[in-house]
């Protein structure tokens, strides 16, 4: 079953949680809305090993969301 990424995106910015991990089979799926998404440039990429990639999002300066 397909996962929400935009929800979980959301859901990132909120804190809700803490981190999304993307599996190779998910990418293609995650890529286009993750290019749609309007805070992407605050969502932080980290490659792992076999090709999973671990999502995080950065807040700003003083700690906010």
């Amino acid at each position: 079953m397909a996962r929400d990424f935009s929800n979980l995106l959301e859901q990132l910015r909120q804190g809700t949680i803490k981190e999304l991990t993307v599996e190779p089979d998910e990418f293609s799926e995650f890529q286009p809305i993750y290019m749609k998404y309007d805070q992407r440039k605050r969502v932080i990429g980290s490659a792992q090993r076999n090709g999973k990639v671990v999502y995080h999002f950065e807040s700003n300066e003083n700690g906010e969301q």
